[in-house]
């Protein structure tokens, strides 16, 4: 699908530039006139970009990386490839951040409808025929919208939105930054496309990171009432084809979801991870970012993975274990309870005093 993005790229800027906003140091012999036309990140960057490295866990990225510039930590200069120039900094992340508010200037106050437009559904929206549009609803600015789909009440399609045929947008939600297949269903009070929680913590205070990227919903979603999905940082935050999400789910930013998933109520999906087709998430399960479940794979409710989880594995507990370990642990605990409860004879046993003793 061929789209225009939803934010406008400032610059190009040179080297000294961006090392100036950045905070940062050219390393030494770099072009300070080089040109720098976009922000991307290390596996997609091309030599007109600029990317960061923050987290070790991506040095192999860094090692094959065609990007133009790094923003990275002196004590890891060595590693950048040599037609990659260095751009020297403490805080790599701090650096990007500011780097991508120069670039993006608007993404922090992203466009939802045009504010000069009257009417409710914007003049250049692309509404094809069959689609209802019930009242209350905010079709934005170059919004598409496919046929025999329904937008509810209150629903919001934000700019230049794409929605497909034969989708339902209940009451209340709101799409921004989105792009939506087919025969999607998105339930009352979704929020898709807002931005990741991404800040560059420091001493002096938390810098917000601009989040440039999308949301895409491959075709035969169900996404439940009042579930959160986070736009991408960078790249795109995707929720596979036939996929199932549950009422009151969060999904962060950069979050890949495979094909025909299952993610029940109240779980927390963290930012950048990974899951692959057919993965079952129980209900109030949860994981840390940056990490992969494997396809097939199953986490049991109220269980918390914080490593990769290998395909068709039942993983349980908190941290989550092979679902055998956790069970083996859980018998162990009782059985220790039921000793220790024997050898101190018991509940209301011993000499503990009373009301009747004073």
């Amino acid at each position: 699908m061929q789209h225009r993005g939803f934010f406008e790229r400032a610059g190009p800027f040179t080297l000294a530039e961006l090392s100036k906003i950045a905070g940062a140091e050219l390393s030494e012999g770099a072009d300070a006139t080089h040109l720098i036309k976009d922000v991307k990140p290390l596996s997609e960057a091309g030599p007109d970009d600029i990317s960061f490295l923050d987290n070790r866990k991506y040095l192999p990225q860094l090692a094959e990386t065609r990007a133009g510039a790094c923003l990275i930590i002196p004590a890891l200069a060595s590693r950048v490839p040599a037609a990659t120039l260095a751009l020297l900094t403490k805080v790599p992340y701090r650096g990007f951040a500011l780097a991508l508010t120069a670039f993006y200037p608007d993404s922090l106050r992203p466009k939802v409808a045009r504010a000069d437009v009257g009417t409710l559904i914007d003049p250049t929206a692309e509404i094809e025929d069959g689609v209802e549009i019930e009242p209350g609803a905010v079709i934005g600015a170059e919004a598409a919208i496919g046929r025999g789909s329904r937008i509810s009440a209150g629903a919001v399609i934000g700019y230049r939105v794409h929605v497909g045929r034969g989708c339902y947008v209940g009451a209340g939600a709101t799409l921004t930054h989105a792009l939506v297949g087919d025969r999607v269903i998105i339930h009352a009070g979704v929020r898709i496309g807002q931005d990741g929680f991404g800040f560059a913590m420091g001493p002096g205070g938390h810098l917000k990171v601009p989040q440039i990227g999308r949301v895409v919903i491959q075709d035969d979603v169900e996404i439940g009432a009042n579930t959160t999905i986070d736009r991408g940082a960078l790249k795109d935050t995707v929720i596979g084809e036939g996929t199932k999400i549950d009422n009151l789910v969060q999904i962060g930013h950069n979050v890949i979801v495979g094909r025909h998933c299952v993610i029940v109520a109240q779980t927390g999906i963290s930012g950048s991870t990974e899951l692959g087709d057919y993965v079952v998430m129980g209900g109030q399960s949860g994981t840390v970012g940056h990490i992969k479940i494997g396809t097939g794979a199953q986490v049991a409710g109220a269980s918390h993975p914080k490593d990769d989880v290998p395909p068709g594995a039942r993983y349980g507990g908190t941290p989550a274990k092979p679902l055998r370990d956790w069970a083996r642990e859980l018998a162990a605990v009782a059985r220790l309870a039921e000793r220790g409860h024997k050898v101190g004879g018991g509940e209301g046993d011993g000499g503990g005093s009373s009301a009747a003793d004073s």
